[in-house]
């Protein structure tokens, strides 16, 4: 991957509440916020850390299924509805499935990189409970192939990771993959239980690992994943801006509010052919191999992570596909606490996907909100300590199958 010509800042991150079933406030026959106010809710909050609209070049904002959930296409002209300092400005909306906010923070960091911008403002957000869950889960299958979607699952994608996580059991064990994820969830909720906006935030319930060993009902589900395996059904945005040096100065903003983005790797599989292997996510290791040689790093010097765990069995696959456990040791490492807050390399530090929730088109960008908060210790109660020896972040955004991959190094800023 062509190493980052131009440095490349990113400050000032904002999440809304991921709202959805477990948020105390959420009652599905109660009116919620509609898409544009999680975008001006965002965005605004953002604006308001950088001075205002007239120190933003460009907006980008990242969405996948909006003309499904909300019958809403064009989202680039909400760009002037946050502030009517982006009126006239240059907007554009992008579209990769759930890495579709990743795919808005490498637009954003392409337009510093070419010296089109210097201040970006890059905004994800999903609406997805206006419809019901089995129409969801249709909406969501167009991140697959069409074609194979006439046959797929009720369930498309949790389906298709029901199979991989299937096929990992048979060929690690049964038993270890079923406690590893459930010790994947388990983790999760800990950590959403330290970040207030998180879907799962107001979770009481005592023995998680134990609700996460549930057993899989293909009855009721699919055969090899239980409901606490899969993501949240989310409604939510995250903002965060992206800055040359330039834009730094323009905006008065000091260095050590930052984050340095160092590289990002980006990897695309073809998605007309399954997996060749339903127990690896090759292309989540082409992306990081991608992001971890430009910014001339090895694995060990990350020292926390934000992967797509779309389903806990992905979580592991992840661990796997970074190289921090060999081809079918991930479970072992997660089971050792090594991807626990306090362990080795702490994941997924606000709950991930499954704790924090998964507004599809805003999960790139709230991964990249998580690692500033936690490299420039903002991130509360959820803080983690980020040793010298492992100054960096990496985050993993995937959209579909493993299909569309966006993987970025962070460092704080100095």
């Amino acid at each position: 991957m062509t190493k980052l010509r131009r440095k490349t800042y990113m400050v000032a991150g904002y999440n809304t509440v991921s709202l959805g079933t477990g948020r105390k406030e959420f009652h599905p026959k109660k009116p919620r916020p509609g898409l544009e106010h999680y975008i001006k809710e965002a965005g605004q909050e953002t604006l308001k850390m950088i001075g205002g609209a007239e120190n933003v070049d460009e907006t980008v904002i990242g969405n996948f299924m909006a003309a499904g959930f909300n019958k809403q296409a064009n989202l680039a002209a909400f760009a002037p509805y946050i502030d009517d300092g982006l009126r006239y400005k240059p907007a554009v909306r992008v579209e990769g499935a759930c890495s579709s906010g990743a795919m808005a923070l490498a637009t954003g960091i392409k337009s510093i990189q070419a010296e089109t911008a210097d201040v970006v403002l890059a905004i994800g957000v999903e609406v997805q409970n206006s419809v019901k869950a089995m129409y969801g889960a249709d909406i969501l299958a167009a991140a697959g192939w069409a074609q194979e979607r006439k046959e797929g699952h009720a369930y498309f994608f949790p389906g298709k990771f029901s199979d991989r996580a299937k096929a990992y059991a048979e060929k690690f064990g049964e038993e270890k993959a079923r406690k590893a994820t459930a010790k994947w969830y388990q983790n999760a909720i800990e950590n959403a239980r330290l970040c207030p906006t998180a879907q799962e935030y107001h979770n009481t319930t005592k023995d998680l690992f134990e609700v996460g060993m549930t057993k899989p009902n293909p009855k009721a589900f699919v055969d090899s994943l239980n409901v606490f395996d899969c993501s949240k059904v989310s409604d939510g945005a995250s903002a965060i801006a992206i800055l040359s040096e330039e834009g730094l100065k323009r905006c008065g903003i000091d260095k050590n509010d930052c984050v340095e983005i160092l590289s990002m790797g980006m990897a695309e599989e073809d998605i007309t052919k399954p997996p060749a292997d339903l127990t690896k996510l090759s292309t989540t290791t082409a992306a990081v191999e991608k992001a971890l040689d430009s910014a001339d790093i090895n694995k060990e010097r990350i020292g926390t992570v934000e992967c797509h765990d779309c389903f806990t069995i992905a979580g592991i696959m992840a661990v796997e596909a970074i190289g921090f456990a060999g081809h079918g040791s991930g479970t072992d490492f997660v089971l050792e606490g090594n991807t626990s807050r306090t362990g080795s390399v702490p994941f997924n530090t606000t709950g991930g996907l499954i704790g924090w929730g998964h507004p599809t088109g805003a999960t790139g960008v709230h991964q990249a909100v998580t690692i500033w908060e936690q490299l420039t210790g903002k991130a509360g109660d959820a803080q983690i300590q980020i040793k010298p020896e492992k100054p960096y972040g990496l985050t993993i955004n995937m959209g579909g199958d493993d299909k569309s991959l966006v993987s970025i190094v962070y460092k704080k800023a100095v």
